[in-house]
């Protein structure tokens, strides 16, 4: 059977007859999908888009210091904010419709997704990581910490936790198994962890907000510094290609670190950014019956079909129109031999 993610990835290669990717035929990988870069402005209130050009746009606005980010699979964006207790969590659909999925929080921070939808919230207020289920319901995963911060899932469903801890030196991240039973994975980190993202080879990224630096930690637990310099970082994500986007709190800035550790900045002129989050690719399946090309993603998808010629920057994304539904999915089929030669995409 074929899997989400081989299917975007497949989505993301040029079409050709006679090669098998799963079950959707393609070729040779050209190029990554660009991701859009969603940014939680906390001392303004809104919610930026960055597109992979640069280009800046306003998302959502009037939220109460919003801070921690995180999407679910069908592309609706959740946002973390509010104080001690008024805190906060809102929901927005890909097209931007707003509505609240939790309230009476306390100092929420980040937000992350388990692989059953389940949202887990760091809630720094009352030292505890708050589960709620796809329908609303909360419960306790665990308590008894500092200050949580930072959330992360590990690849085994692990959830990794930053707490700032008593001291300048007492930053722990704790793990936690799915059934909630908590180890130490590392100690000693300095002036409050907060962001944490794992690369591919399960590495863990650490933002030290007010050390200004990132460390890296192997799955053995080995620390090391991968960046230092950096003014209040806090969110950490990386992209499907590998690169590490930091947002920086204090100089309203995100860095992009490649993944050989070259370093530039990716945008400016934001509001103190708190944590960031990239928009998922959505499911889309490409299948060669024949001479037709058949393009299949579920109804539920609230997005536009999109084509392009070639990957090459600047990318042009043209609209296709979708064709009728069969068995709850849409289909889009054609039978041109150009558009064996077309990238594909669904975009929110």
């Amino acid at each position: 059977m074929k899997t989400k993610s081989e299917s975007i990835i497949c989505a993301a290669y040029r079409l050709l007859a006679g090669a098998a990717c799963a079950g959707v035929f393609a070729l040779t990988p050209v190029s990554t999908l660009a991701e859009n870069l969603f940014v939680a402005n906390s001392s303004n209130g809104t919610i930026t888009k960055i597109t992979p050009d640069g280009t800046q746009s306003t998302f959502a606005s009037g939220l109460t210091n919003p801070y921690g980010l995180a999407f679910d699979a069908a592309g609706n964006l959740f946002v973390a904010g509010g104080g001690s207790t008024t805190g906060y969590i809102s929901k927005f659909t890909p097209g931007g419709t707003q509505s609240t999925f939790a309230t009476g929080l306390s100092y929420p921070q980040a937000l992350a997704f388990d692989s059953t939808t389940n949202l887990f919230e760091a809630d720094s207020g009352s030292g505890r990581v708050l589960k709620f289920t796809p329908g609303g319901a909360q419960s306790t995963f665990a308590s008894g910490m500092s200050y949580p911060y930072g959330l992360a899932f590990g690849s085994t469903n692990n959830l990794y936790v930053a707490d700032d801890g008593t001291g300048p030196a007492n930053g722990t991240i704790n793990v936690f198994t799915p059934g909630g039973v908590e180890s130490t994975f590392a100690s000693g980190l300095l002036q409050q962890p907060i962001g944490l993202a794992f690369d591919s080879a399960s590495n863990l990224f650490v933002a030290g907000l007010f050390s200004g630096i990132i460390t890296k930690i192997t799955p053995l637990g080995v620390q090391s510094t991968y960046a230092s310099g950096l003014g209040w970082p806090v969110g950490l994500a990386f992209d499907r290609a590998g690169n590490l986007f930091v947002s920086d709190n204090s100089g309203g800035k995100i860095y992009k670190f490649t993944p050989a550790g070259i370093q530039s900045t990716f945008a400016t002129g934001l509001h103190n950014p708190a944590f960031i989050a990239f928009q998922p690719m959505l499911d889309l399946s490409i299948v060669l019956s024949g001479t037709n090309v058949i393009l299949t993603w579920a109804t539920n998808v609230v997005g536009t079909l999109q084509s392009a010629t070639n990957l090459v920057p600047p990318v042009v994304w043209n609209a296709v129109s979708p064709g009728p539904v069969v068995s709850n999915r849409w289909n889009y089929v054609t039978n041109a031999v150009a558009a064996r030669q077309t990238f594909y995409r669904v975009s929110p």
